[in-house]
């Protein structure tokens, strides 16, 4: 009698230890990556076995048969899988790995745009960042009819992307992106903006496009309304931009340093020394502080600038052809000079 009854005991404790080994399985830590947290990506038409081999592979869990068998009494199944992004802590158990994709909150894309200076930067941002393929993406951006209900073309679709961040899903599609890009762009314009740009007798597109410009020449704030004003006059009176970034885009050369009267033959729509008027479209993505210092433009008589001979990264503005000529000579020979001291060193 007494022997069964602690046979009976010991089984009860096997019990007992087992259904503590398996919570502790379930419940307990299963991640072995290093990160503190790390994103799984589960792609739209994924199969269990796929998320399965994913977890596995990337270290998101160790057991995978009690995963599947957990998973199957949970209900996360092929029916529930549901694609997207999905950031998993160091340290989650297979239960609350199980609950996060059920439940499918994901977490969202922060997607930072700074400078892009063509479509095809733009295509290739998007499309590594978001589950759609590069292909879709070129297909909408490459398109006129695509972009007509949006009020562009593809020379001009770049003046509706406004730098910042943006929290997108991943596996979004792309006209649901598109059009948070573009929400943002209709944000900025608001009624005064609007009219700004009328009073200058410019179109937002117009405005955009003359920021992007002023965004390549220069840095430094305080000179961008300036330089801008400089622009504007020039459009005013009828005269050819000028402007060296044009050249740049149209040779497709954003590592080029210096512009040499070779480059100013360069057969592109966008060779501002060429054809009078603006480019077709932006140069390149322009900031909000960049735009409002083209909306907002000081009244200058200012036809020309060149930058300091100091390097200090400001300009010398000038009013007459004469004057600009002798600030253009300063900054030619102090980088001449600069140019050999340099070419000095490197002997």
């Amino acid at each position: 009698m007494a022997i069964r009854k602690r046979l009976l005991q010991l089984f009860f404790l096997v019990i007992i230890g087992s259904a503590a080994f398996l919570a502790w399985r379930i419940l307990g830590s299963d991640t072995i990556f290093e990160e503190s947290k790390k994103a799984l990506y589960i792609r739209t038409g994924s199969d269990f076995a796929r998320v399965q081999s994913q977890l596995q592979k990337g270290g998101f869990i160790t057991h995978a048969g009690l995963f599947n068998k957990l998973a199957s009494v949970k209900g996360y199944t092929d029916a529930t899988i549901q694609p997207g992004k999905y950031v998993i802590e160091k340290g989650s158990s297979i239960n609350g790995i199980i609950n996060l994709l059920k439940s499918g909150k994901q977490t969202p894309v922060t997607l930072v745009i700074s400078k892009i200076r063509t479509r095809e930067g733009l295509i290739k941002k998007l499309a590594e960042n978001f589950e759609c393929e590069s292909a879709i993406i070129s297909n909408f951006i490459n398109s006129n009819d695509s972009l007509h209900s949006f009020a562009v073309d593809t020379n001009t679709v770049m003046s509706l992307i406004m730098p910042g961040s943006y929290n997108i899903l991943w596996n979004a599609s792309f006209q649901t992106i598109f059009k948070t890009l573009h929400q943002e762009h209709q944000k900025f314009w608001t009624t005064e903006r609007l009219k700004n740009a009328a009073d200058l007798g410019f179109t937002p597109q117009q405005v955009y496009t003359i920021a992007s410009i002023v965004e390549e020449e220069t840095n430094k704030e305080e000179d961008k309304g300036k330089i801008a004003s400089v622009y504007i006059n020039r459009l005013n009176q009828g005269m050819a931009l000028g402007a060296d970034p044009t050249i740049k885009f149209a040779l497709r050369d954003f590592e080029l340093r210096r512009i040499y009267e070779k480059h100013l033959f360069v057969k592109s729509p966008y060779n501002t020394y060429q054809n009078k008027g603006l480019p077709p479209g932006p140069i390149c993505t322009a900031t909000e502080k960049t735009i409002d210092a083209v909306l907002n433009a000081p009244a200058t008589n200012y036809l020309f600038f060149v930058a300091k001979p100091d390097f200090n990264g400001y300009s010398n503005f000038a009013e007459t052809y004469s004057e600009h000529l002798r600030y253009a000579k300063a900054y030619q020979q102090a980088l001449d000079t600069l140019m050999r001291k340099k070419a000095e060193g490197r002997q």
